[in-house]
């Protein structure tokens, strides 16, 4: 999104609410699985979901516009990412993001609460119940699973025999790691709820025996092992910077000696600390999540880090487009 000049350009971005709408509702109504593999007439198709023909032709012909759903004389029928990935009967469908980014719908709509009261929007929420961690965790998954084999191809592990995926949830990223590297050991640590989604996925892969789990609050016990790697992925935004400075040197304890601590976030980067925009808008995801979390710059990242005993600090660069977040890999090397 550019910046904002002109009332036409501010028009524009508020009206930008209508196609992620019409696809919500889209996948309110199962539309995509209801299609399949098939071609519908809207009445036909409408009969199946018990919707007026009138709404769906319409909400049809806004999906095919945006190109998910795809139009042959008065047929409709899935694009290829829509008959693969929004299709619930798919296997290769992404069900839990895909619940978790509908459900934000909602909880958007109550920022201006969050923004007055300065807490998530739902206090009672317990991240420790199994049935919600579970179907994160399981989101967490379907998010990162073109990113991280990306992500594991270009950072360098040789020498590494052993990686500890702190906060790894359903260990997508470790996984990726074991693949890219032959050798490597890995143990993804989160919650024991998020570590059974995190077994079911390495049972299907070959480099999963390699895989080992580490049930623990983090944030309140110490980090047994000592390792030769941390990846710490999407875990800095969930704190606040007393939490993390802390755990920095708690994940500092547990590297051997020249051990690196590897971080993936939203990091802002410009001397005012609001770009990149994505990052900034991140942090509003935070402010109606946690209780303390945010995105912060690497300068202060990298600051907290030093303070916690580790040595040389320096941004990884990755190839444009297959990055999680713009400049977002920060490595900070244990002193030997």
């Amino acid at each position: 999104m550019t910046s904002i000049r002109t009332f036409g350009e501010f028009r524009e971005a508020v009206a930008a609410y209508r196609l992620p709408r019409i696809i919500f509702t889209a996948l309110d109504l199962d539309l995509f699985t209801a299609i399949g593999a098939t071609a519908c007439t809207v009445p036909a198709l409408a009969k199946r979901l018990r919707v007026s023909p009138r709404g769906l032709e319409i909400l049809c012909r806004n999906l095919a516009c945006a190109g998910l759903l795809l139009k042959a004389g008065s047929r409709y029928r899935n694009s290829p990412l829509a008959r693969k990935e929004l299709n619930k009967k798919s296997p290769a469908c992404r069900w839990a993001y895909l619940d978790l980014l509908r459900g934000h719908w909602d909880d958007w709509s109550q920022l201006t609460r969050s923004v007055r009261r300065g807490r998530p929007v739902d206090d009672n929420d317990d991240p420790d119940e199994p049935a919600y961690r579970r179907r994160f965790s399981w989101a967490m998954h379907h998010r990162s699973l073109d990113v991280a084999p990306k992500i594991a191809a270009q950072i360098n592990l040789r020498g590494a025999g052993t990686l500890l995926d702190l906060g790894g949830g359903p260990g997508t990223y470790a996984l990726a790691f074991l693949k890219q590297n032959p050798v490597l050991q890995a143990t993804v640590c989160d919650r024991a709820p998020a570590l059974t989604v995190a077994r079911e996925i390495a049972a299907t892969m070959p480099h999963g025996k390699r895989l080992s789990y580490l049930p623990l609050d983090f944030v309140t016990k110490a980090i047994p092992g000592r390792y030769d790697a941390i990846w710490f992925s999407n875990v800095l935004h969930i704190y606040s910077p007393e939490e993390n400075q802390r755990l920095f040197r708690k994940m500092a304890k547990s590297l051997a000696p020249g051990g690196r601590l590897i971080i993936q976030d939203a990091f802002l980067h410009d001397a005012h600390g609001l770009h990149p925009q994505e990052a900034s808008l991140f942090a509003v995801t935070m402010l109606l999540f946690t209780e303390q979390g945010n995105t912060y710059s690497v300068r202060d990242t990298a600051t907290w880090l030093k303070r916690a005993g580790f040595g040389r600090v320096r941004t990884l660069t990755v190839k444009k487009g297959t990055e999680d977040w713009d400049g977002g890999i920060l490595e900070a090397t244990k002193a030997r």
